[in-house]
């Protein structure tokens, strides 16, 4: 009798969810403009019959080309709206009712956890509250003289390279841009690790970061069930326990140095640089000093402050590596527009005895407008996702509760009605008269709204500062060409091949 009640309970309550809730989900997806719908599978056929990322990616890119503003794709159950009109991200960034990330960022958890990019509600406003005075101008301006090092270590590995050519310039790049992070978050230096230990630490990152897009975009590992049982899962663990014991140890020897020096470096109100030794690493200020200094008030435990840190790890190696990897090519391939950055910095270092200095680098006017043209060609993260968690009213339709929105910042930025030419490289559209009367959220590398990239700024004093002493000591030469470069599907835009670029040293230029 019982279980004949409750039996018939559950069929009522899918019945109501499948009669009222989805056909009211159905249709409300349906009137959105988009491919045709197979009744029940929608286009999971198309999503599985491509091959994984190339294909994915030909798809994804096929379809923003034909539906200009948005379009939709559903398939069982599961529905998603990718969204290209600068009005209808407004909408959706400007929001706190739209900040829940979407489902790829599920996919980053077991490495960073609740971190700042996928944690939510009150859990993030905290942690953002607390990081927020890292990324203070005056904090990250100190982080300037370990960029400045690693670019002239970068330089000298160029000009010992033979036929001063880079066979894998993301590749070489993200090598770098690893060891600026790691000593800037972490006031950790890799170069003074056992090596073994480096490049353990480094492969770990590679495989782990592969291992989260191969689960991305295999829809069946979506299931963390079925992924268990794969040999991926096996490889992840691996991953993860190299990632999480290398960052534990770190904020371990960083707590001693603290406890040691009775916290006289954790006044981030006055930022002092000393040079006392943790082993064989130089005390520097770092941003997990202040997550430190959090901790002793209680507001972090160690297992948040890791979470930070890889967090810090991830989001500030990659995305910068990718970014540092198109300038280069677009100056390479754009002769004009490199001499004008170089004239640019040798006159600015003139000014300033020689030197590259942080006044040398806020001088640099026309090379910030190159790394913004290149943002907007190439944006590192190229769509960000929300799940919807309330109906949105966007300008011309509602979208349900329940839909994943992306929203696709790589075709925003070729949107013709705000970009006129928008395949042509041209840095003079970021000029203050063309971008006084550009839509706000018609430019958004860094997203925006409340839950934008708290390290834009770290991000652009880096991008000027390899680019600038690159472009001082080499004139860059193309090997490949970007119009033959074709991509991967990935969380950071991916090239599919190596891109290659030749760095001519500047005593040896008269030679080519």
């Amino acid at each position: 009798m019982i279980v004949g009640v409750l039996l018939s309970c559950a069929v009522t309550a899918f019945l109501y969810y499948y009669v009222i809730h989805l056909a009211r989900f159905r249709y409300l997806l349906n009137r959105i403009p988009g491919p045709r719908m197979l009744p029940i599978f929608g286009d999971i056929f198309e999503v599985l019959l491509n091959p994984p990322r190339k294909g994915i990616w030909d798809l994804y890119v096929s379809r923003s080309t034909t539906y200009r503003a948005i379009y939709k794709g559903w398939y069982f159950i599961i529905g998603w709206v990718v969204i290209l009109n600068p009005h209808d991200i407004q909408t959706i960034l400007s929001s706190t009712k739209y900040n829940t990330k979407g489902i790829v960022y599920k996919f980053l958890r077991p490495w960073l956890r609740d971190g700042l990019l996928v944690s939510k509600g009150a859990k993030w406003q905290e942690r953002r509250k607390i990081l927020t005075p890292a990324f203070h101008f005056n904090i990250i301006k100190q982080f300037f003289d370990t960029m400045v090092e690693e670019s002239n270590r970068m330089t000298n590995s160029l000009k010992d390279m033979e036929n001063s050519t880079v066979q894998d310039l993301r590749s070489f790049i993200s090598y770098h841009t690893l060891n600026i992070i790691c000593e800037t978050s972490m006031g950790t230096s890799l170069r003074n690790m056992d090596e073994a230990e480096q490049k353990r630490y480094r492969k770990a990152i590679y495989d782990l970061t592969e291992i989260l897009i191969y689960k991305y975009i295999h829809l069946w590992y979506h299931s963390d069930i079925i992924f268990w049982f794969s040999s991926k899962y096996k490889e992840q663990v691996k991953c993860l326990k190299i990632l999480h014991g290398f960052t534990e140890k770190i904020i371990a020897e960083r707590k001693q140095y603290h406890e040691s020096t009775e916290g006289r470096y954790l006044n981030f109100e006055n930022v002092i640089e000393d040079n006392d030794m943790i082993g064989s690493r130089k005390k520097r200020l770092a941003m997990l000093d202040l997550m430190i200094a959090a901790s002793n008030n209680n507001q972090m435990s160690d297992s948040d402050i890791r979470e930070e840190v890889d967090t810090f790890v991830f989001e500030g190696h990659d995305t910068v590596s990718a970014a540092l990897s198109f300038a280069i090519l677009l100056l390479a391939e754009h002769k004009d527009v490199q001499d004008r950055v170089r004239n640019e910095i040798n006159a600015v270092m003139e000014e300033n005895g020689g030197k590259f200095t942080m006044t040398a680098l806020q001088n640099l006017k026309y090379l910030e407008r190159c790394v913004k043209e290149t943002l907007r060609l190439y944006p590192s993260v190229f769509s960000i996702t929300r799940t919807l968690e309330e109906d949105v009213m966007l300008q011309s339709y509602l979208v349900p509760a329940g839909v994943e929105v992306l929203l696709d910042i790589l075709h925003l930025h070729k949107n013709p009605d705000f970009w006129p030419n928008p395949e042509v490289f041209d840095p003079d559209r970021f000029l203050p008269e063309h971008v006084q009367n550009r839509h706000p959220f018609a430019y958004i590398p860094f997203s925006a709204g409340s839950r934008n990239c708290i390290g834009q700024r770290f991000a652009m004093m880096e991008l000027k500062t390899v680019i600038g002493t690159l472009v001082h000591n080499f004139y860059l030469e193309p090997i490949d060409h970007l119009k033959d470069v074709r991509f991967l599907m990935d969380i950071i835009i991916h090239p599919k091949q190596p891109m290659r670029v030749k760095f001519v040293p500047i005593e040896d230029a008269h030679l080519v």
